[in-house]
């Protein structure tokens, strides 16, 4: 391997050490790796800016604007109430609501907005319960990356595949879909064996939230209307941002300028509440993931994945359901199946059938977020969302939950795509 390579491969080693070690703050990480590897050349500034997902950017800044606008109306506090209303005071019946809100919402709306909207929410409920958050938090993390698996426009690598392959939004829902709710379904299982069982409110706290009126929490009914009217039209948009011909991010950006202009909000206000160190880490991330591509060694890495299958079909979709899955929990899954993609379509040309691994691909990458906090971006902001009200979420706690979790749900895709090959369903 050239020098250049060896370098960005072992930048990016030591920075996930830090990262895990949690000794110096990820962003100061993702930062100080950037300026190590502009120092020594292995890319230059503008190449290394051209890897900087600025979409991606765009939606966290323009959903984190919007949130912070929102939460002014009262309308997360309504929404708990209600909801808690609703489950009788049940944390369990409340964690499963949420969950299946989570997912919903996800494959409908991009990961960040989702948890964006449900973290507020989830620190009030289990404030007025009583109740440890984290256990809600994980799982959340978990439905929005299983959930947006399910759509064409609910994860980026799908969108990305979608385009490549020809696939339209009925083919996701044919293809993917059952995979995600049998996921949804083993990860509930799991966490009512590992939580649900332990959770207890007392009477008291219970009876105090189901005497609580909702409509009392809202402080601004005239905002919480028009939260609600610019909520449905992100919604539609990012359901057709790709027929507008505009990113995700211009819909994100669009929301909060129109929700700041016509509710009037202090902006500067407003601003205080973007999560500035997240918006930094993953900049910084982008452009350490970045110098792999530029060096060539995820382009090594891909190859190596279809050479070792000797080009069987059936193999190779096992292979590449696991390998995207697990190279996805360390690294952002966008590269990677931007460098999947001309290799699929190479192979394609060749003779091969490469319909059952288009979806190996997309099943993998995307539930593959699961495996680590930094896997995906919905894990990033939530957790910051966690540490910033008091209870923080470590590199290793997740991973102690989150890898397990997602290696059983990449075990219930491949089997899923066993099945369906079996029985001549593709």
């Amino acid at each position: 391997m050239e020098f250049a390579q060896v370098f960005a491969i072992g930048v990016f080693l030591l920075a996930m050490v830090l990262i895990v070690s949690e000794k110096v703050h990820r962003t100061v990480v993702a930062i100080a790796g950037t300026a190590i590897l502009l120092l020594f050349h292995v890319m230059d500034f503008e190449t290394a800016m051209h890897h900087v997902d600025n979409n991606t950017l765009g939606v966290l800044f323009g959903m984190m604007l919007f949130v912070a606008v929102v939460k002014e109306s009262g309308l997360f506090e309504y929404l708990a109430v209600k909801t808690a209303k609703m489950a009788k005071g049940d944390p369990w019946v409340i964690m499963v609501a949420y969950v299946l809100l989570t997912a919903v919402c996800s494959a409908f709306l991009d990961n960040v907005t989702t948890v964006l909207l449900m973290g507020p929410m989830t620190l009030t409920i289990c404030r007025l319960l009583n109740v440890n958050p984290i256990p809600y938090f994980l799982v959340e993390i978990m439905a929005s990356n299983i959930g947006g698996t399910a759509t064409l426009i609910g994860d980026p690598p799908n969108i990305m595949i979608g385009s490549a392959a020809g696939f339209t939004f009925a083919d996701f829902i044919m293809y993917d879909a059952p995979a995600v709710i049998i996921a949804l379904v083993v990860v509930l299982v799991l966490f009512y064996f590992m939580y649900g069982r332990k959770m207890h409110v007392s009477d008291e706290d219970k009876e105090r939230v189901l005497e609580l009126n909702e409509k009392e929490q809202i402080h601004d009914p005239k905002l919480m209307r028009q939260s609600i009217i610019v909520l449905v039209i992100v919604v539609v948009g990012f359901m057709v941002h790709g027929q507008l011909g505009v990113e995700s991010s211009v819909i994100a950006l669009g929301a909060a300028a129109l929700l700041l202009l016509i509710s009037r909000r202090d902006v500067t206000k407003a601003l205080l509440h973007v999560e500035w160190t997240t918006l930094g880490f993953f900049a910084g991330l982008f452009i350490i993931v970045g110098a792999l591509v530029e060096t060539g060694t995820i382009d090594t890495l891909a190859n190596a994945l279809i050479n070792v299958t000797g080009g069987d079909v059936f193999l190779t979709m096992i292979v590449l359901v696991f390998a995207s899955a697990i190279i996805s929990s360390f690294l952002d899954n966008i590269p990677f199946v931007a460098t999947m993609i001309p290799i699929l379509l190479a192979m394609e040309a060749s003779g091969m059938d490469v319909h059952p691994l288009w979806w190996a691909v997309s099943l993998g990458a995307c539930l593959g977020g699961n495996g680590t906090l930094i896997g995906a971006s919905a894990n990033v902001v939530l957790s910051d969302i966690a540490g910033k009200n008091g209870y923080p979420i470590s590199f290793i706690s997740y991973l102690k939950v989150g890898f397990p979790i997602m290696l059983l749900t990449t075990g219930v895709a491949a089997v899923y795509l066993i099945v369906r090959y079996m029985l001549g369903a593709l």
